[in-house]
């Protein structure tokens, strides 16, 4: 997580070497260190993005970016998995204003 005081909290999704929803759920549970309850499915995942108390601490008060990077070979490899991933982000970012999730584009380094 990035600790800039001046803009919201980041927490870096990397998914390289991800080659199935079970590595995302960890990956996404690592980054935003979210409780060991989290149930590592999609409405879940849904749930965290979406509640606050399980947010890394300072998040609500700035905000929270999520930077999913490394995310194109797990796309290719998964295609389904990866439209519901995207769909899950992205109704999170649409329904909580202080959620926003960018997709790097560039590389993983």
């Amino acid at each position: 997580m990035s600790e800039d005081q001046a803009g919201p909290l980041v927490a870096v999704l990397d998914l390289d070497g991800v080659t199935d929803k079970a590595g995302l759920m960890d990956r996404v549970a690592r980054a935003l260190s979210l409780p060991d309850w989290f149930g590592r499915n999609w409405d879940a995942l849904a749930d965290s993005l979406s509640d606050h108390t399980v947010w890394p601490e300072g998040a609500v008060e700035r905000g929270l970016l999520i930077v999913v990077r490394g995310w194109r070979p797990y796309a290719g490899a998964r295609p389904e998995e990866w439209r519901t991933a995207e769909e899950v982000l992205t109704e999170a970012a649409d329904r909580t204003a202080a959620l926003t999730v960018a997709l790097a584009l560039g590389g993983t380094s």
